[in-house]
């Protein structure tokens, strides 16, 4: 049953991935790498070892069950009643995920910005206006990927080419100075963000020309790995040996340009980007929760659950923590290894499972 009759482009596909990776990881990670990488957290991104096996899962699942999601090929693989359990599981995490990724959204607008505006309006827009978005299809995600990541790449540069001047290379020193081990633990915290390249299975279905998808999303792992270093280099440079000090270490290093007393405050860039970023990527998760959950109900149509489901999503993003501390703590603890376990371990492990089938049959 064909609930979805857009198609969109393999590079359109690897934008929708970008933007659904890159923003939060900026936000979030520099500060959590910094405790465990010192002054390598710029080297860990080049590590990114889940994100490599997600693709490689991810197309595993289509080569074997083409024009199926993941949670589709839970059934094919483990049964009807079995594969409708772990469906239904996978999508309730994605929902969990989609939560997450809200609640960042909103106490990161309302923290550093809109201080006096209730947390559940900043969030509860943002679900509505993602929800609007979800219910036009992936045609029109895709079409606001490709206009808002060049917004995003100009934006990124307006904020790091000012900033040249006041770097500071000598607080690279020592690189590797007591290994590899400290910048490999730094990227223990970013596969999380990594292992998320695993969405792209439920976009493939989708492609207009699936043969480039493949080589779109090496193009796209190489870009998210690229701009985690650039961003974790700036914070380094100039923040120094504080930089584990800031909850959002690049928020900070914004806020410190300041071209001949006239250029200053540019921190609304990193708003923009921020809020650009987080739009995508939570339409992205927003859209799997529901294409996924039409095709587990066996449904002619996913229009109708849309606006349930985000409220689902607006309610899971005032669960899943009690304030902002305790969310940055699970962050960089638990949700780490709930998100190595559920997209990277299981999905490799059902894989695995259907080769022994498919060699049995």
């Amino acid at each position: 049953m064909v609930l979805e009759k857009g198609k969109i482009s393999a590079p359109q596909i690897g934008k929708m991935i970008y933007l659904a990776v890159t923003p939060t990881a900026i936000l979030s990670t520099p500060a959590i790498t910094y405790k465990f990488a010192k002054q390598d957290l710029w080297i860990s991104p080049m590590w990114a070892f889940s994100g490599v096996i997600a693709i490689l899962i991810a197309f595993g699942f289509h080569r074997w069950f083409p024009d199926q999601n993941f949670v589709q090929a839970c059934e094919r693989i483990l049964g009807r009643i079995l594969g409708k359990v772990f469906g239904l599981f996978f999508l309730l995490y994605y929902l969990y995920l989609g939560g997450v990724i809200v609640r960042e959204y909103g106490e990161f607008v309302v923290g550093a910005f809109l201080i006096q505006t209730p947390l559940l309006v900043v969030s509860g827009s943002m679900v509505l206006v993602c929800a609007i978005v979800v219910r036009s299809g992936v045609e029109i995600i895709a079409r606001f990927a490709d206009v808002f990541v060049f917004i995003f790449a100009l934006l990124f540069l307006l904020l790091i080419i000012p900033l040249l001047p006041d770097l500071h290379l000598l607080k690279l020193q020592p690189i590797m100075g007591e290994g590899i081990g400290p910048s490999l633990s730094g990227s223990f915290v970013l596969q999380a963000w990594f292992s998320e390249f695993l969405t792209v299975s439920f976009l493939i279905p989708f492609a207009n020309d699936v043969k480039k998808v493949k080589k779109s999303m090496a193009m796209t792992l190489l870009a998210v790995i690229m701009t985690l270093v650039a961003s974790n280099l700036v914070t380094l440079l100039l923040l120094g040996n504080i930089t584990g000090n800031f909850t959002y270490p690049f928020l900070i290093v914004a806020r410190y340009i300041n071209l001949a007393d006239f250029f200053t405050h540019l921190e609304s860039l990193f708003m923009a980007i921020w809020v650009l970023g987080a739009f995508v990527k939570i339409c992205v998760f927003f859209y799997v929760v529901t294409i996924g959950t039409a095709q587990w109900m066996n449904l002619r149509d996913y229009q109708p659950i849309v606006f349930p489901l985000g409220f689902l999503l607006l309610l899971m993003s005032i669960w899943i923590a009690p304030n902002m501390q305790e969310l940055t703590q699970a962050l960089s603890t638990s949700i780490i290894f709930s998100v190595l376990t559920v997209l990277i371990c299981i999905p490799a492990a059902l894989l695995g499972l259907a080769w022994i089938r498919r060699q049995w049959s």
